[in-house]
């Protein structure tokens, strides 16, 4: 059995920082092929809404709960903004330098990067993008004040709704994240390469399948159900032994360890052990045991 146990070395994990914003275009058929770097961007609040309850009764009790569609929007802030959003703020751009406002607005995808830090490594420990699909701008308030002796530059911000798109074999959604720390480096980097584009592709948003896809491609999967696959503790001895799986990388306490039989722990020793996919593999079952003496 697994007793919990709270705030481990490496496991006090938190969230900051909002960087490499990336506004995307999309084309006649919803593909987000043009992407613009999004310099000045300062805070990205995620809003779901929905998923409300309504209980409904019958019997003279509440026979069962349904749920009502869950939305997501968002609220965008900036110091400033591509060129290009303007067609999403409900501006036309007449000729260089010369726009109209109250014209129609276009839908935008966005990705962003927030950081994931913990007691260890602090902010650098990874980092999260997020994709957005199907984002609409609401027209937005703009403050213009005068210069004086505490000077502010103007903070642009948008309030933003999304309509979701399709996903196969999954519910439609408006809103993907992948998490640096959980996938390999190669799959991440092939990702970013499409997000952020190279010196021969052009940056673009790839649709939730694409991005399923490309994590999924190549995986080999490892039943960590196994016996044979799982650490082993001698109550007598208090060793605990690690078996050679392929795949997978062990940690003992947030620290790599190699397979074969491990220090004796001592009186009120604990011992946190996780399993971690190396790349091209995929663990499937329980990855994190926990030994004591």
């Amino acid at each position: 059995m697994t007793v919990l146990e709270w705030d481990q070395v490496g496991e006090r994990l938190f969230e900051t920082g909002v960087d490499h914003g990336v506004l995307y275009i999309p084309d006649a058929v919803g593909d987000y092929v043009d992407g613009y770097a999004w310099n000045g961007l300062t805070t990205v609040t995620e809003s779901p809404s929905g998923a409300e309850s309504n209980p409904q009764y019958a019997d003279n009790i509440k026979y069962l709960n349904l749920l009502s569609a869950e939305e997501f929007g968002a609220t965008i802030e900036a110091f400033t903004y591509p060129e290009e959003f303007a067609q999403c703020d409900g501006t036309e751009l007449v000729q260089a330098g010369v726009a109209l406002g109250q014209q129609g607005r276009r839908q935008f995808g966005l990705a962003y990067r927030t950081r994931v830090g913990n007691d260890l490594e602090g902010p650098d420990h990874g980092y999260k993008l997020h994709l957005i699909y199907g984002a609409l701008a609401a027209p937005s308030e703009k403050a213009y004040g005068t210069i004086n002796d505490s000077p502010e530059a103007i903070a642009f911000s948008w309030e933003v709704t999304t309509s979701p798109v399709l996903v196969a074999g999954y519910s439609p959604t408006a809103q993907m994240v992948i998490d640096s720390t959980k996938v390999t480096a190669a799959k991440l980097a092939a990702l970013e390469e499409i997000l952020f584009g190279t010196a021969v592709d052009d940056p673009r948003l790839p649709l939730p399948g694409e991005v399923i896809a490309l994590f999924d491609a190549g995986l080999t999967n490892v039943n960590m159900n196994a016996d044979a696959n799982q650490p082993k503790f001698d109550n007598t001895t208090k060793v605990v032994t690690l078996p050679n799986v392929t795949g997978v990388q062990w940690k003992i306490n947030g620290v790599n360890k190699a397979s074969g039989a491990q220090p004796a722990l001592t009186a009120g020793q604990t011992s946190k052990v996780t399993a971690h996919a190396q790349a091209g593999y995929n663990l499937q079952g329980e990855d994190d045991w926990t030994f004591q003496y």
